[in-house]
C-alpha cells in the first residue's frame, strides 16, 4: 500500500503541473519542484517507512 501512495503522489503532482504547464499557469520553478521535490519525498517517506516497527 505505501509504495502505491508513493507512485500516486509523484505521478499525481507531475500530471498537474504538466496540465498546469499546457494552460500557462505553471512556470519553471513549480516544473523543477514537481520533479525533483516529489521525487525527494517520495524518497523521505520510502525511509521513514522502512525505519517505522510494524508489530
Amino acid at each position: 500500500y505505501r509504495f502505491y501512495q508513493n507512485i500516486g503522489l509523484a505521478f499525481g503532482v507531475k500530471i498537474i503541473v504538466l496540465i498546469l504547464g499546457a494552460g500557462g499557469l505553471a512556470n519553471m520553478w513549480e516544473a523543477v519542484f514537481a520533479d525533483v521535490g516529489v521525487a525527494l519525498l517520495a524518497i523521505l517517506n520510502a525511509v521513514r517507512i522502512q525505519n517505522m516497527k510494524f508489530s
